[in-house]
C-alpha cells in the first residue's frame, strides 16, 4: 500500500485562522496507513543522510537528492543549505524562491507549505506531528496538522512552529520564538507563543505610496 496524503487533503488554505486546528487527524497504530508511514520515514532518512555529506558546491547532486525526498523535482528557485531534515518529503511543498538556511527540520507528515519568497533562519524547526495528548490515548497513534507559511514571511533562527499553525503573509518571527499559535500578516512575532511587537505595511500598500 502507498500512502500519500497531501496537505491539500486536510482542508482549504482559505480557512480562517481559528480553524486550522480543526485539521488535526490522527494516524492509528499496527495500521496499512501507519506502517507505510514508517516505511516512507526509513526511506527519507536514508536520503537525508545522503544529502548531508556532499560537497557544498556539488548543488546538482543535492538537488537532485531534493526531488528523491519530495517526489518532484524540486524547484529551480529554492536554495536550501544542508544539514537539512525531514521524514515524509511528499507532503512539503515550496513556492518560489524559497531560501532556507543550514541546519533546519521539516517534519511534513502533516504536509508543510511554505510561500513564494518565504525566508527561513537556521536552525529552524517546523512541526506538524505529535500524539493525542490525554494519557489515556497517547499511544493510540500519531497526530498530524498541516502548518502554512504565506509569501514574504520571514522566520529567524532556531524558531520552533509546532502543528498547525499558520503565518500570515509579510510577517517575522524572531529568533528563537516558539510559535503554538496563528500569527497575523505584517506583524513582527517574538518570545513563547509570541508577543506581537508592531505592524508592517503590506506590500500592495507600499506600491500605492510610491
Amino acid at each position: 500500500m502507498s500512502w500519500s496524503w497531501r496537505a491539500e487533503d486536510g482542508g482549504d488554505a482559505d480557512l480562517p485562522a481559528w480553524s486550522m486546528m480543526q485539521n488535526e487527524r490522527l494516524i492509528p497504530r499496527r495500521t496499512p496507513e501507519s506502517r507505510a508511514v514508517s516505511e516512507r520515514v526509513q526511506i527519507v532518512m536514508d536520503l537525508t543522510s545522503r544529502l548531508n555529506v556532499l560537497r557544498h558546491n556539488d548543488i546538482e547532486t543535492r538537488m537532485a537528492i531534493l526531488g528523491e525526498i519530495l517526489g518532484r523535482p524540486a524547484p529551480e528557485t529554492l536554495t536550501l543549505y544542508p544539514p537539512f531534515f525531514c521524514d515524509y518529503g511528499f507532503n512539503l511543498d515550496f513556492g518560489d524562491g524559497v531560501f532556507v538556511n543550514q541546519n533546519c527540520s521539516f517534519y511534513d507528515l502533516g504536509g508543510i507549505t511554505i510561500g513564494d519568497r518565504a525566508m527561513i533562519g537556521p536552525g529552524v524547526t517546523i512541526l506538524t506531528a505529535g500524539h493525542p495528548v490525554e494519557p489515556a490515548r497517547r499511544f493510540d497513534g500519531i497526530t498530524v496538522a498541516r502548518v502554512l507559511i504565506e509569501a514574504d514571511v520571514w522566520i529567524g533562527a532556531n524558531v520552533t512552529v509546532t502543528p498547525g499553525v499558520r503565518i500570515g503573509a509579510g510577517s517575522v518571527v524572531a529568533a528563537g520564538a516558539v510559535i503554538a499559535k496563528d500569527v497575523p500578516p505584517n506583524c513582527v512575532v517574538s518570545s513563547a507563543g509570541y508577543v506581537r511587537r508592531r505592524e508592517l505595511t503590506a506590500l500592495g500598500d507600499l506600491d500605492g505610496m510610491r
